[in-house]
């Protein structure tokens, strides 16, 4: 019995011109020639074919990233952390995208969330001489890359909606390269830009908005190193939604005297599962792959988080956080999502089962994996510091494996509000900076309603992010993007105001 199927389609010429032509290798040498193809070395080391169908924008984000050098802070096969379509799940499911292809909005969402420093323009919020000034700018640094969203109608080739990077550009003959990650079906190609831009001026018809470009690039610092907002569990829609919406309300609406009044209006009406909304990122590895010993690169990457984590418990806020926490705690039981002291070994427990899905190639718990045993020692990280590592026997079935936990700490002296010992101890993340990075991240706006003078003095000094160190600036100002991208996903409205640079 015949089985039908396709094997690649023939590129319309023209209006492409096919980069392997004699043609196509001829504008490749002039382009390079004039400095216009510096982007293309790296985007061309990384380039993939998508492994869906409906996975264009997936393929196309996680070559750029590869491209950019952004660590994903997560493992994808064996110990190599690396970034394939099957990572980029925060902002839409796989499922979905894999039924219906994924929007210019989630995948905007999705660059940011993964670390990049993002500018998304619509093509009803700019014109062609903008986006010819913007691809200049990345043909000619290799720290920049574009991809666009555009109709493939337009250059006579079969499908709709599109996304690919574009390699290069050759500015004699006004053309841009097409670096398409359908490499089933299209080779990379040549197109007229006025005939992109023509592809990209169109409505997409799931969202009812125009397509159009996005400039990605790697921010000055890593964002994201500590703490993360998910919006993997289902809690995540209602929790975006008070925070930026139901605690102004709530602020403005009491009256509220000192700075353990508003915190108490804050956690009292906070929706449950609330700790599945922020994390902070533990760093998981096969204990066959590290040994004892810490690699230069672990090192550095704890190193980075613990200063982070020192930074947001030097914090005015923090000090007020953990003193509520621990009068909260000692007063009435019903703040267990906000204890301001966890337990590292059933945390560490959690993470190597969680580590072991990730390592075996799931993305969601499965329900079979189970800790053993855990046992916390410390590493010498420098002649300095030392770093916690928590070890654990994860089982699944009749296999086992052994998995290391590394935690960030730093070591502080707790003030006189209960912490525990008057002497310098060791602290990791817990309850107190969590929820204290998150307060920090809130938009400026959530505060404004308060009525109290002096109050609302003490509130703008100490959530200011003017007066935080550069890190902590960086983490929280990351995490205050990461919240607005996911409020637009509560209400549906991710699609919308992206016609100004998203940065």
């Amino acid at each position: 019995m015949a089985m039908a199927g396709f094997y690649r389609r023939l590129l319309p010429s023209p209006p492409a011109i096919d980069f392997a032509s004699p043609e196509g290798k001829q504008l490749f040498v002039e382009a390079i020639q004039n400095g216009t193809m510096e982007g293309f070395y790296r985007l061309i080391s990384y380039f993939q074919t998508q492994s869906e169908p409906a996975y264009c924008g997936l393929a196309s984000l996680s070559m750029v990233l590869n491209s950019l050098a952004i660590d994903p802070g997560r493992k994808w096969k064996g110990p190599w952390r690396w970034f394939d379509e099957s990572m980029l799940d925060c902002c839409e499911p796989l499922e979905k995208v894999k039924a219906k292809g994924i929007s210019f909005g989630k995948v905007v969402c999705l660059a940011h969330c993964a670390g990049a420093k993002v500018e998304a323009y619509r093509t009803n919020h700019c014109n062609i001489d903008d986006f010819r000034k913007h691809l200049v700018r990345c043909s000619t640094s290799d720290d920049c890359h574009m991809i666009s969203s555009y109709h493939r109608g337009t250059f006579k080739q079969t499908g709709t909606g599109h996304f690919s990077p574009i390699g290069g550009y050759h500015a004699e003959r006004d053309m841009a390269l097409i670096l398409d990650v359908a490499r089933f079906k299209y080779p990379p190609h040549w197109v007229p830009l006025t005939l992109l831009w023509e592809a990209m001026d169109s409505i997409d018809e799931a969202t009812g908005q125009h397509r159009g470009f996005m400039l990605i690039s790697r921010p000055h610092t890593e964002p994201g190193m500590l703490y993360t907002l998910s919006c993997r569990h289902e809690s995540w829609l209602g929790i975006a939604k008070y925070l930026v919406d139901d605690v102004p309300l709530l602020l403005k609406s009491e009256d509220l005297k000192d700075v353990h009044a508003l915190l108490s209006v804050i956690f009292s009406s906070l929706p449950s599962d609330f700790g599945e909304f922020i994390k902070w990122v533990a760093e998981v590895r096969r204990q066959d792959d590290g040994g004892k010993s810490l690699s230069q690169e672990e090192k550095g990457r704890l190193a980075v988080k613990g200063e982070v984590l020192k930074q947001v418990q030097e914090t005015g806020l923090f000090k007020h956080v953990a003193e509520f926490l621990y009068s909260a705690n000692s007063c009435c039981k019903n703040m267990p999502i906000v204890s301001q002291k966890d337990d590292l070994p059933q945390i560490a427990a959690s993470v190597c089962c969680q580590g072991a899905e990730i390592l075996a190639g799931k993305s969601s718990s499965s329900g079979g994996y189970c800790c053993r045993e855990t046992c916390v020692k410390c590493l010498e990280a420098t002649e300095e510091k030392s770093v916690t590592l928590v070890s654990g026997t994860v089982v699944n079935g009749r296999s086992e494996q052994g998995l290391d936990v590394l935690v960030p700490s730093s070591q502080t002296k707790p003030s006189c509000c209960g912490h525990g010992p008057s002497s310098c101890i060791r602290m990791y993340p817990a309850g107190n900076d969590v929820i204290t990075a998150l307060l920090l991240a809130l938009p400026p706006k959530t505060w404004s309603g308060i009525k109290e003078g002096k109050l609302s003095q003490e509130i703008a000094s100490l959530v200011s992010t003017q007066n935080l160190p550069v890190l902590l600036q960086e983490e929280v100002l990351h995490l205050r993007r990461q919240l607005y991208l996911l409020k637009r996903c509560q209400e549906n409205k991710v699609e919308e105001d992206l016609g100004s640079p998203l940065t």
